[in-house]
């Protein structure tokens, strides 16, 4: 990273050559176009042809149009998205990452913003600010990064819009499996209250496509997130093409990029109960109509501009429903083709050679970093690749992903773009998340904010305008609190169009390290094994070691007990190090290294040395709310257990205890599945699993080892029977009032079955009941039913709520009734109704859930939703952390992630067993720390994870 401070004049001078070049190039097209129609219209005398051929000679000519801005874009004085009554703005002084130089320039200086578009970059010291009067925005950036707006590739915000009702989703059509004709905007919801949500992330523009239902499903749009004046779906639009409002546009009009969703591989040959092959002749047989109506164009274009009007037709030959895949052939079309596993890719590949047209970019593509040769055999230029950076697992395809595909990818010098798929699979606000992990596991940095900015941008034919902090390009601009790829970089200002979109933004206070480019780890050897093992590498640890086990260079030691996490500094500063002896699994020592290494220690052979370089040791995380352990592949039954019957909806067979079956999660356990051992890896040492269910009753949880291989090795269980687990909402089921009285009376009414055995335990504190809630009307009511249980048993009920979306409406409540909270997920999303009120936290609003419960002494853990997440377990409670603006000490936050989430759900265990897990280059919420190492009480031993 190269920060310097460009003067006004020399920034102009390369900004004047590089758009002089680029107005060269257009003007060249211009003028060849214009020749071309004036020598045609010299050598032709129109009027002694028939009406009709002035419109087609317009048309034929207007197909040799390339897309693109008109020459003179950049000269423009105002935004054609300009909105009366914005004021100017001069941000002054902060590092502005520009875009240019493939995403290696950042300059220190000032952005002036007038009239929607960006008027001048760099040193502004000899504006005169006068000339503005009154009206010009002053904002001090005081040395804070600034960006452009983060532009998101692959989103439904809007078409699947939030929070879901019926009426909400309009991303697929069911009525063909190929469907050019069809069109996003027309299902664009200006009404999703995620709008304000992304815009709070740095999200300015997305590209909304319909769902991958169809092998194509129709054409996409590329949005801008403000709300406008006009509080349209046309109005969001970024520059839209003419037919819009035009079947058939003015062709003297500049060409514009169209944007069109294909898909392959399961999606549509689930929806239409076929195969890939199926697939394949759908996408030849559509591709094949297309062709024969351009052929026809050409026939008539070609007899028009050669003087030869005597036609059968004197119509130009085109099919309102076919003309969007035809522009697709002539090269006008930014297709985005979700395809995840090498026979998809190699299919579309293929497809695009015999028909002969462009791919913008593969969505999802978790296969794509083990075919590179493949996806450069693209017709025309090498499509990008739009990426998860974790999300995998969830399907079949998704199954080879890999977190180092990214960094795989970019060494084959191929662009990566990262992307939410919005709000299908992820939540749009945390982009830069996507963008932060993809840089953690190896992705340049430069390449990493620009696979969320200038990348995603020139993907969409847009780059002229998005993307970059550069003169004329469009007014989206983010100042951040931290360096964007800090875990936690959260906007403190978002510009659209130059007006600013967050009132009174909410700071944290962060340490100066974080305005730094994080430090992480190094992962080339196993991004090598990622590809040698065709994305399924070993992940068993390297080395299991009995004996002693010495730790060096280590900073900080955290260790579970009665009351929570007690942490040890050993050093302070630039102090010599310490180090922690282990013998047999457990901590001997833990001091400098003149008090802890005595005796034999230093000499014996058997003896293991580790070096933490500065790192820590603190107690190993706890994973809840996902199904990690019941699954392999989610969609796949073959690979996962399956859901509880409901007896609220259907009869239960006698033979399973009829409506009052009770399931034992511990009877489905799978072990050594990729997600766990991922999870083990980054320092998710063990589970807590309830059964799957969409039932009221779910059944009871388990506790197990993520490391285990198997049941039967020594602490894969940590404790068969922890919870019972119920949960109360607006699901598929009987009213919540029906589903309060079943509660009810299995509280207070006879044991029936094994439902009612289980229930006798919770009635007498044996186990705790665990019951999902987000709505706070629902929380209410538990809390009231847990305060007539009391009175009428005269005993109290162990009560733990997990999901908790609107737990801040009551945390009082919760405290006074030691009532504890499982956040799941710790960061929220209205995406249903009994979930809207959320508490978003920064920059919207000062508190989270999180902060609001702790301050009133609620005990509280995060858990995950999906398997995959649990590995991100770390990442999230450190991230809680730093939203918390200090609130939360480090061994509160360890507490957060192990032993608040064991004494909530029910693992009565001494704190003494629970596992270790050793880091070296900081501590587990370190952003930069990498584990090494598990230390394990219970099977007497130190496991090894990398062996180097």
């Amino acid at each position: 990273m190269k920060a310097h401070g460009n003067t006004h004049r020399s920034l102009s001078l390369t900004s004047m050559f590089s758009r002089s070049f680029l107005w060269g190039l257009a003007f060249l097209a211009c003028a060849y176009f214009l020749f071309y129609r004036r020598l045609w219209q010299d050598s032709t005398d129109l009027s002694q042809g028939p009406p009709y051929i002035q419109a087609a000679v317009a048309k034929c000519l207007s197909l040799q149009q390339e897309p693109g801005p008109p020459p003179d874009f950049w000269k423009r004085s105002r935004s054609d998205r300009y909105e009366p009554g914005t004021r100017p703005v001069l941000l002054k002084g902060g590092r502005i990452w520009t875009g240019r130089k493939n995403g290696t320039e950042v300059i220190f200086g000032d952005v002036l913003m007038e009239k929607g578009i960006i008027k001048s970059v760099g040193n502004l010291g000899w504006l005169d600010l006068t000339t503005f009067g009154s009206d010009l925005q002053v904002i001090d950036a005081k040395g804070a990064w600034i960006t452009p707006g983060l532009v998101d590739v692959h989103s439904h915000i809007g078409d699947f819009s939030l929070p879901v009702l019926e009426g909400s989703n309009d991303g697929n059509s069911l009525h063909g499996i190929v469907q050019p004709w069809l069109r996003s905007l027309d299902g664009l919801n200006t009404h999703d209250e995620t709008y304000p949500l992304s815009l709070a992330g740095g999200v300015t523009a997305s590209l909304v496509l319909p769902g991958s239902a169809d092998a194509i499903g129709g054409q996409a749009f590329v949005i801008k997130l403000r709300e406008t004046s006009e509080k349209s779906p046309s109005s969001m639009l970024v520059e839209p093409p003419y037919q819009i409002n035009d079947t058939f546009p003015d062709p003297n009009l500049p060409f514009r990029w169209r944007h069109m969703k294909h898909a392959c591989g399961e999606n549509p040959s689930r929806t239409y109960q076929g195969t890939r092959m199926d697939t394949s002749w759908a996408f030849r047989e559509a591709y094949a109509k297309a062709r024969k109506i351009k052929q026809e164009q050409d026939k008539f274009c070609s007899s028009v501009l050669n003087s030869n009007w005597q036609l059968n037709d004197p119509h130009f030959p085109e099919e309102l429903q076919w003309e969007a895949l035809v522009d697709v052939l002539r090269g006008r079309v930014k297709v985005n083709t979700h395809c995840y596993e090498a026979v998809d890719l190699d299919d579309f590949v293929r497809l695009t050679n015999e028909f002969e047209f462009p791919v913008a970019a593969f969505h999802h593509a978790s296969e794509a970093y083990l075919v590179p040769d493949v996806i450069k055999r693209a017709y025309g230029n090498t499509p990008y690749i739009a990426l998860f950076a974790t999300f995998a697992r969830y399907k079949r395809e998704a199954y080879r992903s890999s977190e180092f595909a990214p960094k795989v990818l970019a060494q084959n010098g191929i662009t990566v773009l990262m992307k939410s798929d919005h709000p299908a699979a992820l939540d749009s606000r945390h982009l830069i998340y996507e963008a932060q992990q993809a840089f953690f596991y190896g992705l340049p940095h430069n390449l990493a904010i620009a696979s969320v900015t200038s990348n995603a941008a020139e993907a969409l034919g847009l780059g002229h305008r998005l993307g970059y902090v550069r003169e004329g390009w469009d007014a989206d601009i983010v100042v951040w609190d931290s360096h964007p790829l800090a875990l936690g970089a959260t906007p403190t200002q978002v510009f659209v169009d130059g007006l600013p979109q967050l009132r009174a933004a909410i700071k944290v206070e962060k340490p100066a390290n974080f305005q730094r480019l994080p430090k992480v780890p190094r992962f080339d050897k196993e991004a090598a094994e990622a590809v040698k093992y065709e994305g399924l590498p070993p992940l068993e640890p390297a080395k299991k070691l009995l004996g002693t086990v010495v730790f060096t260079n280590v900073k900080s030691v955290y260790r579970p007990g009665a009351y929570g996490v007690q942490g040890q500094t050993i050093t302070e500063g630039n102090a010599e190090l310490g180090v922690v002896v282990v013998q047999n699994g457990t901590i001997a020592c833990s001091s400098l290294q003149d008090t802890c290494l005595t005796g034999s220690l230093l000499t014996d052979p058997d003896v293991t040395m580790v070096d933490l370089g500065g790192g820590s040791i603190s107690p190993g995380f706890v994973s809840y709310g996902s199904p990690l352990g019941l699954e392999d592949i989610t969609s796949e039954p073959s690979t996962n257990d399956g859901f509880v019957p409901d007896g609220l909806v259907q009869s239960v067979p006698q033979i399973l205890g009829g409506d009052f079956l009770l399931v034992h999660a511990a009877d489905g356990l799978q072990f050594g599945t990729r997600n766990a051992l991922l999870a083990y890896r980054s320092g998710i040492t063990s589970a807590i699993t309830a059964p799957s269910h969409k039932a009221f009753v779910g059944g009871l949880g388990v506790s197990f080892s993520l490391g285990a291989l198997n049941k039967l090795e020594k602490n894969a269980m940590i404790q068969e029977i922890t919870g019972l687990h119920v949960s109360i909402g607006h699901f598929s089921r009987p009213s919540v009032s029906s589903q309060v009285a079943a509660l009810r009376r299995l509280l207070l009414g006879p044991a029936i079955g094994a439902m009612g055995s289980y229930f006798e335990k919770v009635k007498h504190g044996s186990i705790p009941l665990i019951v999902e809630a987000h709505n706070s009307d629902i929380i209410a009511t538990l809390l009231i039913l847990k305060s007539e249980f009391e009175m009428r048993m005269r005993r109290s009920l162990r009560l733990t709520i997990t999901g908790a979306s609107e737990a801040h409406f009551l945390a009082k409540e919760l405290a006074d009734a030691g009532v504890g909270i499982i956040l799941t997920p710790a960061r929220p999303l209205p995406s249903t109704w009994e979930k809207r009120r959320i508490l978003p936290g920064p920059p919207i609003t000062r508190e989270t859930t999180l902060s609001v419960l702790l301050k009133h002494g609620v005990t509280v853990g995060i858990g995950s939703e999906r398997a995959y997440a649990a590995r991100e377990l770390p990442f999230d409670i450190a991230w809680a952390a730093i939203e918390s603006g200090g609130q939360i000490s480090k061994e509160e936050a360890f507490g957060i992630g192990s032993v608040n989430i064991e004494r909530l759900l029910g693992v009565e265990r001494d704190s003494a067993g629970m596992d270790l897990v050793a880091t070296r280059g900081g501590d587990l919420l370190d952003f930069g720390a990498e584990v090494v190492a598990i230390i394990s009480p219970e099977q007497e031993l130190v496991g090894l994870l990398r062996d180097d």
